[in-house]
């Protein structure tokens, strides 16, 4: 039957049966007294709803509180709680035990960083590699950006789906720990920085593709880069890094900023 105006429609959510089981958690720990690492093993119950974040909170709360895991949103929008998750990097607040097909999950930390403490790691130079592309808004009139304007820079639909994609990153390192050449080449940019440097070239409203071609344009830039793909098939949040430097390399070869047509 249909709805009538002003009718109010009760919609009943589907149902989700509550299933419990216990999970083994390796947990690769990084001890910064001695520099080493270790192995540590804990078995916890969990729900089907609940995520392998739910479970470590459950291992501090009432089996270890010296393990080190770094968190904050528990929704997928910080990326804080990133780590390699049965051998692929993930959000640990969006990963839920009962979808990995396994009863042993092993929990490292992401490759490519330096360690801090068990699951925590250094994204210093994660974030000045991030900071070096000049990921914001660059204009002639800069000094009018902060001021109360009566008028606004347009953008049309179009224009905004040139870069909409890759505005979605959340810095969460990832793709830089799935990505080969940031294994092999310490200086490399890595993925997540070239994919900001595209996202704010290919912005309309952007005049400061020139300035980024220093750091873009370079031996630890886009052409240090692989194809490999593995940074976008990681991504938890559907980016393709991947794209964005090819984009880049584009844009480098026909001389034409990205974006701007």
């Amino acid at each position: 039957m249909q709805a009538q105006a002003g009718e109010v429609v009760k919609v009943q959510a589907p149902k989700i049966e509550l299933k419990r089981r216990t999970f083994t958690f390796r947990v690769k720990r990084y001890d910064p007294k001695t520099g080493s690492y270790r192995w540590s093993e804990y078995k916890v119950e969990v729900t089907n709803r609940q995520t392998v974040l739910d479970a470590l909170l459950k291992i501090k709360a009432t089996q270890d509180p010296t393990l080190a895991v770094r968190y904050s949103c528990r929704m997928g929008i910080c990326g804080s709680c990133a780590m390699v998750i049965n051998g692929v990097p993930r959000l640990a607040c969006e990963t839920k035990p009962f979808d990995l097909g396994t009863d042993v999950i092993v929990l490292e930390p992401l490759s490519n960083f330096p360690p801090v403490k068990d699951l925590v790691v250094d994204m210093d130079e994660f974030f000045r590699k991030h900071r070096s592309v000049k990921p914001w808004l660059i204009r002639r009139d800069e000094e009018e950006q902060f001021e109360k304007l009566e008028s606004y820079y347009p953008q049309t639909e179009d224009q905004l789906m040139e870069y909409l994609e890759f505005a979605y990153c959340i810095k969460c390192g990832a793709c830089y720990a799935a990505c080969p050449m940031v294994f092999l080449n310490k200086n490399y940019l890595g993925p997540q920085a070239l994919a900001a440097a595209y996202r704010w070239s290919a912005d309309n409203r952007d005049e400061g593709y020139v300035l980024r071609l220093k750091v873009v344009d370079s031996d630890n830039g886009v052409w240090s880069c692989h194809y490999s793909g593995t940074c976008s098939k990681v991504c938890p949040k559907g980016v393709d890094p991947a794209l964005a430097i090819n984009l880049l390399k584009k844009s480098l070869l026909t001389g034409k900023a990205p974006g701007k047509r």
